[in-house]
């Protein structure tokens, strides 16, 4: 009896592992596939039945990615808008999630009620007014258009909000018998126990503005003042049926978020844990 639950539960395991397995290999694979025909001549690429390793490994294709598109500059432009957008929405966020968990005012239920609406609304509804508010004060073609969407995160101040709700009233009040003000509670008690939350608002922030398309392609016109995404997207303007470029420009567009990943491996791993059990 023994043997048989024993043979059972290893058959299982097995079948677990079988799974995790072909999942990460079904993953893993376009990624290889993009890998390998930048080394491809565009002959090779598109061959039918298509081969998986090339014949004659070349590089040209990383030299004409590189020629048409300012890579340094669209790094240098992704990079910002990362960095602005996540420090914008930890900030406010956790201001605005604060009050609308632990303070009492006038209309607070309303403007939550808002934040919620806003974030039932597809974002694409925004896009034209916010494009004619930069418009109309001449900051199109920059980095604060493109940080411009994120400086509030609706997302953000719910997430945080349920993280304030989390912690006891009790340590707000023996705060406040120790002579802080509702600032100093927050800085100095509240915020510090809702580092991790932070920390997970961050690790998503940085993917969705890593990701975002549509919005760095409208309100920057300029390619020297396009982020990766956007830039790769004229990439495949002008090389259409060059999958080896394009394959190459979007490897070259990987690394920002690839060392990212390298550096901040645990925060990464702790938001999307931490996320998941909320």
């Amino acid at each position: 009896m023994n043997s048989s639950l024993e043979r059972s539960r290893k058959i299982r395991t097995a079948g677990v592992y079988a799974f995790f397995v072909i999942g990460s290999i079904i993953m893993i694979f376009p990624f290889v596939w993009m890998f390998l025909t930048s080394f491809k001549t565009v002959e090779e690429s598109m061959m039918v039945p298509p081969t998986i390793l090339p014949a004659d490994w070349q590089t040209t294709s990383y030299g004409q990615a590189t020629a048409s598109l300012p890579f340094f500059a669209l790094y240098k432009n992704t990079i910002l808008m990362i960095f602005w957008r996540v420090v914008c929405a930890v900030a406010f966020s956790s201001m605005a999630g604060y009050a609308f968990a632990k303070l009492n005012f006038k209309g607070k239920n309303a403007l939550f009620s808002l934040v919620l609406i806003q974030m039932m609304l597809p974002s694409q509804i925004f896009i034209t007014p916010q494009y004619q508010m930069l418009a109309r004060i001449g900051m199109t073609n920059s980095i604060f258009g493109l940080v411009f969407p994120g400086l509030v995160s609706a997302f953000g101040t719910f997430f945080l909000r349920q993280a304030y709700l989390g912690i006891p009233n009790e340590i707000s009040e023996a705060a406040y018998l120790d002579g802080c003000n509702h600032w100093q509670t927050f800085v100095k008690v509240m915020a510090p126990l809702t580092t991790a939350s932070m920390a997970a608002l961050a690790v998503f922030t940085a993917v969705f503005a890593y990701g975002d398309l549509m919005w760095p392609l409208i309100v920057n016109t300029d390619l020297k003042m396009m982020t990766l995404s956007s830039g790769l997207a004229t990439l495949r303007g002008q090389f259409n049926t060059n999958f080896p470029v394009m394959m190459a420009g979007s490897l070259l567009a990987m690394i920002p978020m690839v060392v990212l990943y390298l550096f901040f491996q645990r925060q990464f791993i702790e938001g999307v844990a931490m996320t998941g059990g909320k």
